[in-house]
Order: C-alpha cells, then structure tokens, then sequence
C-alpha cells in the first residue's frame, strides 16, 4: 500500500495552493467544500481564481513563491504549470514536516487527491497512486451511477439513532448484528432510494430498536475460495466473508481473498504445508467447534471447492457431531478454474465423454489405492490433485496402461498471475521429473482418448 486512505478535517485549518490558474481555482474550491481557508500564492490570478476572492475564507497573495510561504499552514497544493516552482513547493513543504500535493504529480507529492464520491458525509475515495487519475475517476462515474443519492440521508438518520442504539445493545457484536439486518431490511432500502421519506426513515429505526430481531447463533460456513483468482469469488461467499467474526483459511487460498473480510475479523491460519508446519485437521475442527460454540459466525475458507478434496465433510461432521449449525457454500473447483485458464475442454464430444478427478495423496500423507485401469479407460480426462510428489508413481501406473504418446498438462498455480503451464506425454514427463520443474500446488491432467488427433488436442 504506497498510500494510507485518511479523512482529514479541515475546518477553519490554512491551507495553502500555490498557482493562479484554473487548476489551482479547481483545487481551492475541493478545499472550501471541506470547510478549509485557502490562500492563493501566484504572480498572477485568472479570472476563476479571481471569482474565488469573494468567498469567504479565500485569500489572493499576488507574489512569486519563496520557500518561507508554506510556514503556518496545515497542508500544501503546488498547482503551477512550472516543474521547477512545482519541485520548489513540495521541498519547503518536506522540509517544514507539511503535507503536499503536487498536480500531477505522484513522485513528488506526500499526499494525492483522490476522486471523491460525495454522499456526505458518507463519503468514498478512489485513488491510483497518481499512475492511472483517468482510470480513477471512470471508477467514480460508475459508482456515482450505482449508488442511490440519498446514502448520505441514511448516514444521517443512523447517526441519528447511534446513541439510543448504544444504549439498547451494550455489547458490540449484538449492536454490529442490529445494524447489519436493519441496512438489509427493504424498508430502509426505500428510503436510501427515495421511495420513503425522512420521517418513514425514523420510524423503521425507532421501530426496529423496539423490536429488534433475536440476537444470531454462532454458525460455521465452509466456503470455497475458488482456484486462485480473486474475482472466481463467487457473490454468496464475499458476503459472508464481509460478515464473518473469525476466517479460518489455508495456504492455497489467495491472500488477496481476505481483504474481502472486515478488518476487525479475527484471521487463523490453518494451512497444511509439505515437509512444513501444518495444522492437524483434528486441530482445525476443534477450533471451528470452540469458535461457533462461542456464538460466532466462522467462514472456513478453503481452495476450491469444500468437498473436492477439501476435507470439508470431515468438518462439516464435527461440528454436526457437536450440534452446531453449519452451512456449505461451493467454490469453483480447481480442475474446473484451472482447466478453462488454459482452455482445456473438460469433456468434448466424441472425445472426452467423462471426467475423473482423482488425488495423488492418500490419507496419513500414505499413497491412495486408485483403481488405475478405471482411470485408464479410453475417452474421458483424469485429473490428479496433489500429484507433484508423486508424478513417479503416477508415470509408472499410466504407462502399464496407456500410450507413451498420451497427453499430459500440469497447471501450476492455475487462474493467477504466477501460472505456469506444462504441456508434454508420458514419454517426456520423465524429464520433467528428473529436472524438478514442477512445483506444488499444480494439477496433472491426462487425456485417454486415443486414436485421433483431436483428442490429443483436448489435453495438449
């Protein structure tokens, strides 16, 4: 994060815009909006930044810059056409501990202006660091159409009510839970879109504290993460992340899917690692176990999808073993995820007719007993998770049966940005053993259509 997101509060606070065009105008006005008193410091004022003199809390100080202008004031915009008076700005800023900004200017600048989505006081910031204004301000335009006018009315109203809600739900959670239900009620939802007026708006929120509904039992969701991607996050699953007291996750999960979780959530690293730490699976159910039965709402999120080799059904007996409510929320498995990343049709007419997913790591880190002639019959894809650490044993058994020319595709890290494809047969994959190219986690996929070439296309 090369920039913290801050709300400053510029009420009566100096400010300082250095430059007399219509920049330096635009920048002024940003800041009497935030209730800012700006001075203007230039050689010479347009006729915008001239208009701005009889506002109050605007001052025009004709000059050129020196180095002393920025003493007494909170922060600093360099808003010239002039690189030179612009480095000249944001160096005596640096040296008096001042924040500047500087148009156009990301290198140079110790605070951006981001594009600001007005809802006040609800308001939403988009920056890019400075690389991309363009791209920022797009992302405003289709949030400035998607979300209502009136959002800033339900801030209002709700802040309105914060007190007698802090005094109806002393605890914290039960209050976050208040909130939450009455933001997904329709009945406000008229209102934020202007169906309902103010005084509708009071009586939902002074009725719902009247008869709030029963406070939530503690639940567990086991959710799939997906294959990697980010954005294979399915709608159901960033909700309930959004939502969650406490995520449990793995190592195959994307870093990044955690940023969809509230801040304030507590995050457990359940991972399995080869040759690694590793957290036991009895381990991880108790902890899903003693977390609900503390009343609160646990996502366990796992790669994939929670029953395709996710142990979600071992976690999902434990905590119904225990009497404690759970729900299952399916992911894109990585065989799919992975498969259309390298455009490798699962099942193809008069090609691949089945598909088998099998795992190469059997339960106590033992080899699983695979039925090997069921998954060398003849037009269907085999793909093997867990298979790096035993591409030999997996070699071995398909050359007994199939093809040296059958085709194999080892997808690393599939649907990210480290993905890494390996395509070659039976033959070759020796040489992809001997040399150590291919690293966990990756999927081994195997076509046994034989005889033509398209099947052979299927998988290569």
């Amino acid at each position: 994060m090369d920039h913290l997101p801050l709300f400053a509060r510029l009420h009566g606070q100096p400010c300082l815009v250095v430059g007399g065009g219509n920049v330096a105008a635009r920048k002024a006005r940003a800041l009497l909006r935030a209730g800012g008193k700006v001075a203007l410091r230039a050689p010479r004022f347009t006729a915008a930044v001239r208009s701005l003199a009889t506002e109050p809390g605007v001052e025009l100080k004709p000059g050129h810059f020196v180095a002393g202008d920025v003493v007494g004031f909170t922060l600093v915009i360099a808003a010239t056409d002039d690189d030179e008076v612009n480095r000249s700005v944001a160096q005596a800023a640096r040296a008096q501990h001042k924040l500047c900004n500087v148009v156009d200017d990301g290198d140079a600048s110790s605070f951006i202006m981001p594009a600001i989505v007005d809802r006040s006081p609800l308001l939403i910031a988009i920056a890019s660091g400075g690389h991309a204004p363009v791209l920022a301000r797009r992302i405003k335009t289709v949030l400035e159409r998607q979300l209502p006018a009136r959002l800033g009315d339900i801030a209002r109203l709700l802040g309105r009510f914060r007190g007698a809600a802090r005094e109806r739900f002393p605890d914290l959670k039960r209050r976050r839970y208040f909130w939450e239900r009455l933001l997904d009620s329709n009945a406000l939802a008229a209102v934020a879109n202007g169906t309902g007026g103010d005084d509708d708006g009071d009586a939902i929120v002074a009725k719902a504290l009247e008869n709030p509904e029963a406070a939530p039992e503690g639940i567990a969701y086991l959710v799939g993460a997906g294959p990697g991607d980010p954005e294979l996050l399915t709608l159901k699953a960033q909700r309930l992340l959004a939502d969650a007291d406490v995520v449990l996750y793995d190592r195959l999960v994307n870093p990044a899917l955690l940023d969809h979780a509230r801040r304030d959530a507590e995050f457990v690293d359940v991972g399995k690692r080869a040759a690694g730490p590793t957290t036991p699976q009895t381990a991880i159910n108790a902890l899903l176990v003693k977390h609900v039965s503390a009343g609160k709402r646990v996502v366990r999120l796992k790669g994939g999808d929670p029953f395709i080799f996710g142990r979600g059904g071992e976690e999902l007996r434990a905590l119904e073993d225990a009497g404690l409510p759970v729900k299952v929320v399916p992911g894109i498995t990585a065989a799919q995820g992975c498969a259309a990343a390298v455009g490798l049709p699962l099942t193809e007419r008069g090609v691949a007719t089945a598909v088998t997913l099998a795992t190469a790591h059997g339960a106590a880190d033992a080899a699983p007993e695979l039925d090997w002639d069921a998954l060398c019959a003849p037009q269907q894809t085999v793909v093997f998770y867990m298979g790096v650490g035993t591409l030999p044993a997996i070699r071995r058994n398909l050359l007994q049966r199939l093809p040296a020319t059958t085709a194999i595709v080892i997808v690393e890290r599939g649907t990210t940005p480290e993905q890494r494809v390996h395509r070659t047969d039976l033959a070759g994959l020796d040489a992809l053993i001997r040399k150590k190219t291919v690293a966990a986690p990756a999927l081994v996929f195997v076509s046994t259509a034989t005889g033509s070439p398209a099947g052979k296309a299927n998988v290569a």
